[in-house]
């Protein structure tokens, strides 16, 4: 087993978000003596009316120093890793003040549904979860609160952020247009980034320094300078710590900025600093690789839905399916008509009970499981599900080439991850610039 997979089981979602494991909330004492009279604690920032701790520090450089090494990254200097480890617990710590003015809480009820599923994941049982992660040193307490905090933050950026966030037909089309322009739409990009910030009203002489920085990094890169290790020690991105690694994208997922590059670079390569609204980017492309068409299987179905109430039981409604099926199947009666005068289904009924070609996973099992028995043409047996009683036809089945609507489904995804990250950078950098903060190291 994987223990790094467990102790950091949102690890994936936060390269999108803000990666933390353990920001503790505000103290109101922030040092204290022992008996011997040597300081146990001190603070190392204050943030607003909260304050981060060198104990919280040191936790978080033993973690992702640790983190680090594991992924073969070469440690920057410890002062460089320092002030990027105590960047991301001030903007932790500026987000739980914000969710805490906005009451957002997490309960015990959810914190255990997302712990159940890290261990379903695993394939270990949920009550198992405190032993396993002892034998790794890990408090389950902790742990749990850990994942409160994540939970807590990620609710902030769905309010502040993901909720104002929308595709229009005409973003999509356009995109995918332009996507089909730049890059193959069947292959997949290993990325990794560096990113030089600015904020939001830079004065000229932020973006020249920027920019200069930018192009100073960029030569080194060219000098051998490792990749990973350079984004840890001077990269201003959320995913400065996993060394600005965005992992595998598919042509519809890459950001539109780099596009317009990766047709330019070969494997390995690192692009020139590309300037966007958050500031100066320089990418690397680690990886390519090619994706074969999306093929599946579908059926075409139609069916008349009679759901039961008061004046109607279930044994009622599976007579009443018997004798519309005779009627249909005996005397020849037109089965898109009888649906649409006497279908209960809403959805359907006005086109005769026609539900149109679909995958398998889209009907509930019962129902999808009937229309596995038929012939084409041929209509089932009055049968039962969550909805009601039904009489199912199937009217066809067909091996579908998907790979177009994946692509433009996954292209609305891109597209609106994409807006998300860059308003949460743009969200982000006001929440810094507005929240006092007072570094102490």
């Amino acid at each position: 087993m994987d223990i790094m997979k467990i102790r950091y089981p949102l690890f994936a979602l936060l390269l999108t978000a803000t990666s933390l494991l353990s920001p503790a909330p505000a103290h109101a004492q922030t040092r204290e003596i022992s008996t011997s009279g040597e300081l146990l604690d001190r603070v190392v920032a204050q943030v607003d009316e909260g304050v981060v701790l060198q104990s919280e520090l040191d936790s978080q450089m033993t973690l992702i120093s640790q983190r680090l090494i594991e992924q073969g990254v070469e440690l920057p200097p410890d002062s460089i890793l320092r002030q990027q480890v105590l960047e991301r617990l001030i903007l932790a710590e500026i987000q739980m003040q914000r969710a805490a003015d906005l009451d957002i809480r997490v309960s015990d009820e959810q914190i255990n549904g997302a712990l159940a599923n890290v261990a379903s994941r695993h394939n270990i049982p949920f009550n198992e979860l405190p032993d396993v992660l002892a034998a790794e040193g890990i408090d389950y307490g902790t742990y749990r609160e850990e994942m409160r905090r994540e939970m807590i933050m990620g609710q902030l950026r769905q309010r502040d952020v993901e909720s104002r966030v929308n595709v229009t037909p005409r973003e999509l089309d356009q995109y995918l247009a332009k996507q089909s322009e730049r890059l193959d739409a069947n292959a997949e990009y290993e990325l990794a980034h560096i990113l030089i910030g600015l904020p939001g009203n830079a004065t000229p002489e932020q973006i020249q320094a920027a920019e200069t920085k930018a192009q100073d990094i960029y030569r080194k890169l060219l000098q051998g300078a490792d990749f990973g290790q350079t984004a840890v020690a001077t990269s201003e991105s959320r995913d400065a710590l996993e060394g600005g690694y965005l992992g595998w994208l598919k042509s519809g997922e890459v950001p539109t900025l780099f596009a317009d590059i990766i047709p330019t670079m070969g494997k390995g390569q690192v692009s020139e600093p590309v300037r966007s609204g958050s500031g100066y980017h320089i990418l690397k492309l680690m990886g390519l690789r090619g994706v074969d068409p999306v093929m599946v299987d579908q059926i075409h179905t139609r069916h008349i839905l009679i759901q039961t109430n008061e004046i109607l039981d279930s044994e009622s409604a599976r007579k009443k399916l018997e004798d519309i099926r005779a009627r249909i199947v005996d005397n020849g009666e037109d089965f898109g008509a009888v649906a649409k005068a006497i279908s209960d289904d809403p959805g359907s009924a006005s086109e005769g009970g026609d539900l149109g070609w679909a995958t398998r996973g889209r009907f509930v099992k019962d129902f999808e499981d009937v229309a596995d028995t038929l012939e084409e043409n041929e209509i089932s047996q009055p049968f039962k599900t969550q909805f009601g009683w039904h009489i199912l036809q199937l009217l066809g089945k067909r091996q579908y080439d998907s790979t177009a609507d994946n692509r433009r489904n996954q292209a609305y995804q891109a597209l609106r991850q994409r807006k998300v990250v860059e308003q949460t950078e743009v969200w982000m950098r006001r929440l810094r610039d507005e929240a006092f903060v007072e570094v102490r190291l």
